[in-house]
């Protein structure tokens, strides 16, 4: 069975429902599963709809029939199909407890992508990426070459058409430029539950403060660092016999979980932005 996702948003009226799911039905097309949320606050609507793609029209067809739908109704969607894995890049620095995570769930099938390639800017990973037999690229930072650096990695990306960025505890502010060659495509995981402790060293940070519960927090980069809208955040307790070097270490788990759990969401397609904020369903 092939299967057609829509995402869509729109001003909350009546008879919206209504309207989209009989334009399924009188199309052919069988709803397989149907989400919505309306934001009452804001009188924004949101659904999330998979449709059985029938035999008897082309894609072409029901990309053309539902944009004259969503020209009636004000609807912004986006459309994607199953059958389309998409390119992820792995961006990663040192450590490797986020790597390994996503590149195990990806070798058994739980994330639907390709990664054809693992970027960093040190050399100490190379070993993780050659153990799942995918290609490696060092790109040092060097003083006065971010540049440089970046234009490097934003050509292996292009090369590699890489649909999605994903920032695996990579240690660099990357510019508003290279954000922009990806919007709402960039995850990155954040080792502190945002807003609080943004920006670098939030363990010990935390422990200085005195937290009872320290988190993670897996979010999409945008220009302002650690503010772009969050996908998935969890957290654990910990208590004053904890350093923070204990801090880290229970951080690497919660930090592994949350990025792979944000992963998912985006390759299965379950995540609307809307400004700051996400509307992330459950399936």
């Amino acid at each position: 069975m092939r299967k057609a996702i829509f995402l869509i948003q729109t001003s909350d009226r009546k008879g919206l429902l209504a309207e989209i799911s009989t334009f399924f039905y009188s199309h052919g097309y069988n709803i397989l599963l149907c989400r919505q949320y309306t934001d009452v606050r804001e009188n924004k609507y949101f659904m999330r709809i998979i449709i059985d793609l029938c035999e008897q029209t082309t894609r072409k067809q029901l990309e053309e029939d539902f944009a004259q739908l969503a020209r009636k109704f004000d609807l912004h969607y986006s459309l994607y199909y199953d059958d389309v894995p998409q390119n992820v890049a792995i961006m990663v620095s040192k450590t490797s407890h986020c790597l390994y995570d996503l590149l195990m769930h990806a070798e058994e099938g739980d994330l639907n992508c390709r990664i054809p390639l693992i970027i960093s800017n040190h050399p100490d990973l190379e070993s993780v990426a050659d153990r799942f037999r995918i290609p490696f690229y060092c790109c040092p930072m060097v003083p006065d070459g971010k540049a440089a650096q970046e234009e490097r990695v934003l050509d292996l990306l292009k090369r590699h058409r890489i649909d999605l960025v994903v920032l695996a505890r990579y240690m660099q502010i990357l510019s508003d430029h290279f954000i922009e060659q990806f919007p709402q495509r960039i995850i990155n995981i954040h080792h502190a539950f945002l807003p609080a402790f943004q920006g670098g060293n939030p363990y010990e940070r935390a422990w200085e403060r005195g937290v009872k519960m320290i988190g993670a927090t897996a979010h999409y980069a945008t220009a302002e660092l650690d503010e772009g809208p969050i996908i998935e955040q969890d957290v654990e307790r910990i208590s004053h016999e904890n350093d923070p070097s204990d801090l880290k270490n229970i951080g690497k788990d919660i930090e592994r979980r949350v990025l792979t759990r944000a992963v998912r969401a985006h390759l299965e397609h379950r995540v609307i932005t809307s400004g700051c904020r996400t509307i992330v369903f459950s399936r």
